[in-house]
């Protein structure tokens, strides 16, 4: 599988503060690949380094094999990026900012890529207003049109759904999908988990400056040991308190509920535990860790960094 983006080494400090330290990361062609962190992780300030608006204190960025630096044109036709700052020139309308955007990269007549975009991301009936007159979601639809533009390679997403509904971002995802089944790299930030977790191919976690955990998103979940039984009763839970003492548990005492978490091998035992209870059940589900469990043991309790 040929690379799309090799980072090497990359280091960048802010006075004392190091944003980025010794990053390491390699990005396949044709990925869907998460990049997760809390904030102040380093996220924003290595797609900063990658699209030429921060410069790095130490390090090496390739893409699609050429020097971010020495090949600057090439690299950044390569490149689309959705940042998270919403910023407009308020004198054009919808297909005029297409259209100036087509021009920073010598696309002339490019009707057809941008009628493409706006169909995709419902602006159609919106391409001759201004930016200024368009929702908060519409605005964020006009900069992942601007990204997608010059039909870039890798397809950078920093943030691209914070603040917009869930319509919107279910027709952004279906249409993200599409591009990476046509062979375009991207790459996701997002603080929404369960869409890195629904999303992402491979996913590296950031804390701090640096990369904790680079790994597929199923190596990553099965990595914490955890099982979470919920289960109903048609019976009163009132009670239970007493037999449960001792296990992670939640009683919901209006739904009948509880709630236990186990690890994988005393799951058995627990779900004798449950039947032994002579209580009707009318529901149970038993789910394993998600990628929201992977990422707060890793920034917040810490974990092995990766070389």
């Amino acid at each position: 599988m040929s690379v799309a983006i090799e980072i090497q080494n990359i280091n960048k400090k802010y006075g004392d503060l190091e944003a980025l330290k010794d990053i390491n990361l390699t990005i396949n062609r044709g990925e869907f690949f998460g990049l997760l962190g809390p904030n102040g992780a380093g996220k924003s300030t290595l797609i900063g380094i990658l699209g030429g608006l921060v410069n790095k204190d130490f390090g090496r960025i390739t893409v699609l094999g050429k020097d971010i630096i020495s090949n600057y044109r090439e690299t950044k036709k390569s490149l689309g990026i959705v940042p998270q700052e919403v910023t407009f020139d308020p004198y054009f309308n919808v297909r005029e900012t297409l259209e100036i955007q087509s021009g920073y990269f010598g696309i002339k007549n490019n009707d057809e890529k941008i009628n493409e975009l706006l169909k995709a991301l419902d602006l159609t009936d919106k391409a001759e207003i201004g930016p200024r007159q368009l929702s908060g979601g519409m605005k964020r639809r006009l900069l992942i049109a601007k990204a997608l533009v010059h039909n870039p390679e890798i397809i950078v997403l920093d943030e691209p759904t914070a603040g917009v509904d869930v319509e919107l971002r279910n027709s952004l995802w279906d249409y993200v999908i599409k591009l990476n089944s046509q062979g375009k790299t991207i790459i996701l930030t997002t603080h929404y988990l369960e869409e890195a977790e629904t999303l992402c191919d491979r996913i590296a976690i950031m804390n701090k400056g640096e990369i904790v955990k680079i790994d597929t998103k199923e190596n990553l979940i099965n990595s914490i040991d955890k099982k979470v039984v919920s289960v109903k009763f048609a019976d009163s839970v009132i009670g239970l308190a007493e037999k449960l003492e001792g296990t992670s548990c939640k009683i919901d005492e209006e739904e009948n509920r509880i709630e236990i978490e186990a690890s994988k091998n005393d799951l058995n035992d627990l779900l004798k535990f449950i039947n032994n209870l002579d209580l009707h059940i009318v529901d149970m589900n038993i789910e394993s860790a998600k990628l929201e469990d992977v990422f707060i043991k890793l920034t917040n309790l810490g974990g092995d960094r990766d070389e």
